[in-house]
């Protein structure tokens, strides 16, 4: 395991503090986003690189995923993102029975197709390991000192697309690998190493690891990563036209490489909302806040909301804060609070005035100021992969959707009577049932001039 710089220890929980803070980021000019780096010819997905048997369909599962929509810009994509950046990429570690020859690859999300960086171990498992990593500059440009946990929130929502689409096959996730270990696997240097590896070039962070196996019923291989991992590292992307970085991107590299390590990957089981269908996930959108103001039939809120808490056991807990004749904040073993909530969350997020009129809003809480690195980069990336699995879900039961990704002040403990410090919003998913059912648009909520209090103890910045 490689160990982080010892500044970076110290640091973590400032930056994490600085994150949650009411500071407002420096203004920077919109960084445009770069061609894809990774040179060499590009591959069809649905080409026949496996004879005979099941193979895993690279085509169908990174469409319904990852790729850009035809004849789009690129910026609305079936996975959501903060401020549509889409810093996240995909490495493609095959074995036999995938759809495309053993080997690595990157994956193209503009053109959606593959390109070759290298060949596979001779022992590779059957399969496709997917290896995610982050891209942190144009985030940080974007949102400054507050991206950080929000590249995690994207690399989060990234796994879930991804597992949604091939779940089907009994698709595996790691949120815990050691990052040295994926950059080893996807043939990448450590972040530590990259500069003088390829100056010039954006590091690539890496943060999730999905196992696609090629036929239902087959479990992980104990090593899944180790294989690859032996390879030697084929590094060739093409230079850009990055220099000295700045320090809020250099800070935000540091910390991210910092929290990246990990004690192994764990794989947990992948599972698709019985109503999801391919076709929700191919059209699934965040909607505009003006469509969000109707709020959702409470049967069809409460199981959006167990799905939320179901679809990652390691992650932070779920609550709904809902308004109308009986306002509160609900999780799904009852009541936490009373009072409507909507408008102090408003003021948490960034200070969107709409989410206080939201139909209801699911929140992720936990991750502590004094968290350890694993628990914050879990909490993280377990909010965001359960946001996109309740959003894909939300979309197939007609409800719509928008993911809340970055908030301040947010502590919710402290807000609720407990200790300060121990139980902050790390995510949200606002919710709303179609028009022209419950409260009307414009509906005003009573405003609050603290968060609600309990009746009982209780013991990114929008992604479009």
């Amino acid at each position: 395991m490689t160990q982080a710089p010892p500044a970076a220890t110290g640091f973590l929980p400032r930056a994490l503090a600085d994150a949650r803070s009411p500071r407002v980021p420096s203004a920077a000019p919109y960084l445009p986003e770069r061609c894809f780096p990774w040179g060499g010819p590009a591959l069809s997905l649905d080409g026949r690189g496996s004879t005979g048997g099941r193979t895993v369909d690279l085509e169908r599962v990174l469409r319904l995923s990852l790729a850009v929509p035809r004849g789009t810009p690129g910026r609305l994509r079936p996975v959501a993102s903060a401020g549509a950046l889409h810093p996240v990429r995909a490495h493609l570690l095959l074995g036999p029975g995938c759809s495309l020859p053993p080997g690595r690859y990157a994956y193209d999300p503009h053109t959606h197709r593959a390109h070759p960086r290298g060949p596979a171990p001779a022992d590779a498992s059957p399969g496709a390991v997917v290896v995610l990593t982050v891209t942190a500059a144009r985030t940080v440009a974007h949102y400054g000192h507050r991206a950080w946990p929000l590249l995690l929130l994207d690399a989060g929502h990234a796994a879930a697309a991804l597992a949604l689409a091939a779940a089907p096959a009994g698709v595996r996730v790691s949120l815990d690998a050691d990052g040295a270990e994926l950059s080893a696997a996807a043939g990448l240097p450590h972040a530590a190493e990259w500069q003088a590896r390829r100056p010039g070039t954006e590091p690539e962070l890496p943060f999730a690891a999905l196992w696609l196996p090629p036929a239902p019923g087959l479990v992980p291989p104990t090593a899944a990563l180790a294989a690859w991992a032996a390879l030697p590292c084929v590094f060739a992307p093409q230079p850009g036209a990055e220099t000295a970085p700045p320090r809020e991107l250099d800070d935000a590299r540091t910390l991210l490489a910092h929290i990246a390590t990990g004690p192994g990957s764990t794989w947990h089981p992948a599972r698709r909302p019985a109503p999801v269908t391919d076709e929700t996930l191919r059209t699934r959108r965040s909607a505009a806040p003006s469509d969000l103001a109707h709020p959702p039939a409470p049967d069809l809120l409460a199981r959006v909301l167990a799905t939320a808490g179901d679809a990652r056991p390691d992650g932070p807990a779920w609550a709904a804060a809902i308004g109308g004749a009986a306002p509160g904040l609900r999780t799904a073993a009852g009541i936490l609070a009373s009072g409507d909530a909507r408008p102090t969350l408003a003021r948490w997020a960034a200070g969107q005035q709409w989410i206080g009129t939201a139909g209801a809003v699911l929140v992720a809480h936990g991750c502590p100021a004094d968290a350890p690195p694993a628990l914050i980069r879990g909490s993280h990336l377990a909010a965001g992969y359960a946001a996109g699995v309740a959003q894909a879900h939300a979309t197939a039961l007609g409800l719509r959707s928008r993911p809340i990704g970055s908030w301040q002040q947010a502590d919710l403990g402290a807000a609720l009577g407990d200790t300060p410090g121990h139980d902050w919003i790390v995510h949200g998913l606002a919710l709303a049932g179609p028009p022209g059912k419950g409260s009307p648009p414009g509906h005003t909520p009573p405003a609050l001039s603290a968060p609600p209090a309990p009746t009982t103890p209780s013991g990114k910045e929008e992604h479009p």
